[in-house]
């Protein structure tokens, strides 16, 4: 049930953004400072926003290795943690049995 929604959801992305480009197929130029080209305006907004995502991705990117470093650190805190509280619960125990 789960493929066919997501493939439900899929070809919809599909279909609008089919219907997008076809709506926005008039050619309009870009003028970089070594020149000018000329493409169509579906098409440098879809570069636009992958260039975007693309740069979003590579500025969290040092925020994302941080947290797993952290996570890491305390995943071996609590094993730490973990050990001392076993020896201190049978350290109890070897206690109490005297």
């Amino acid at each position: 049930m789960k493929r066919l929604i997501s493939f439900v959801v899929l070809l919809a992305v599909l279909v609008v953004g089919i219907y997008f480009g076809l709506l926005n197929a008039d050619p309009v130029t870009i003028n970089y400072y070594f020149g000018t080209y000329e493409t169509p305006l579906s098409l440098v907004m879809v570069v636009s926003v992958l260039l975007g995502a693309l740069l979003g991705a590579i500025a969290s990117i040092g925020i994302v290795f941080r947290m797993r470093k952290r996570i890491n650190r305390l995943r071996r805190e609590k094993t730490t943690t973990e050990r001392e509280l076993a020896n201190t619960r049978a350290m109890t125990t070897v206690e109490q049995g005297r």
